[in-house]
């Protein structure tokens, strides 16, 4: 599935010029689950998703995420980073 979704959404995105660089997934990917019971509280980060990265990059949350869950990773397979996307743009 995973595979389908990635492979759909890369030609969506090459066929909607969505970026000026190629654009291509990494070949790896994870998942992270929460239970029934925290519904509201992954509701709440959504919305604020962008004022939260304000204080912390997407590196460092994914980071203390795997540390957080015990997941045993490697620097070297980690996936580039893009902490500012705005100069995407310029």
């Amino acid at each position: 599935m995973v595979e389908e979704i990635k492979t759909s959404s890369n030609h969506w995105i090459k066929d909607k010029r969505f970026t000026n660089f190629k654009f291509s997934w990494q070949k790896g990917y994870g998942a992270f689950t929460h239970s029934h019971s925290q519904i509201d509280v992954v509701a709440k980060y959504v919305v604020n998703q962008e004022k939260h990265h304000h204080k912390t990059t997407f590196r460092e949350e994914y980071i203390n995420m795997l540390e957080e869950f015990q997941v045993a990773y490697k620097n070297e397979y980690l996936f580039d980073f893009f902490d500012d996307v705005n100069t995407w743009d310029s």
